[in-house]
């Protein structure tokens, strides 16, 4: 039997309670049948089912679309654009820039943004430790991408004062939130379509009187 993705797409959205732009629904079904296209080779995401892709990697993505604040959004390690393409279709207001150190990854992500006409989204092939933006970011977003304490350690010096990190992660991460300074809020989330647990950390940025008393303790 075949799912009619667009309804797929659509349901997820709406339970989502999202606000978006009319063509994101289009424009997001061109970019599951360019990363099917493209995963052929360069083995992009090991989920492969369009169905599949709508529910694991869009809608998850898209579930975190209320806790995004600020113009500047950095996606650290966005492989195949995710969450960073699907929120920049989804929030053409704010700038995006989507960091990956691997050429096959960015070269992809090159050219979903030209099929995409994403004007509103930059593509950085960098190390997050070593990529030293012109200017810091409002929201770093994270998804599969390392433990908290790692995070923390490799972004901290791209996030501007007020700004915030979002690490996407499945399961609770109670171990990890042991082992991170900063002050962390835990937002539990429900993708539609996907049986799994689903949790957004938001890390804020250790404030200098923090880092002193850090410093003398």
């Amino acid at each position: 039997m075949q799912i009619d993705l667009s309804q797929l797409l659509a349901v997820g959205i709406k339970e989502l309670k999202l606000s978006v732009p009319p063509q994101l629904e289009s424009q997001l079904l061109v970019y599951v049948e360019l990363l099917q296209k493209w995963n052929k080779a360069y083995n992009l995401t090991a989920v492969r089912e369009p169905a599949a892709i709508v529910t694991h990697h869009i809608l998850d993505s898209l579930a975190i679309v209320p806790y995004i604040h600020g113009a500047r959004v950095l996606d650290v390690g966005s492989g195949a654009g995710l969450p960073g393409i699907p929120l920049a279709l989804a929030l053409p207001d704010k700038e995006f820039v989507l960091l990956d150190s691997n050429g096959k990854k960015t070269r992809f992500l090159n050219q979903a943004k030209s099929v995409l006409a994403l004007k509103n989204v930059t593509i950085v092939a960098e190390r997050a430790e070593r990529y030293q933006p012109a200017k810091l970011f409002d929201t770093i977003i994270c998804r599969a991408f390392a433990s908290l304490a790692e995070i923390v350690a490799l972004t901290s010096h791209l996030l501007s004062a007020n700004g915030q990190i979002l690490a996407m992660k499945g399961k609770y991460p109670e171990q990890e939130l042991q082992e991170v300074t900063n002050s962390a809020v835990v937002h539990k989330l429900r993708v539609p379509g996907l049986d799994a647990e689903r949790h957004l950390v938001c890390i804020l940025p250790i404030t200098p009187h923090i880092k002193e008393m850090l410093n003398y303790a």
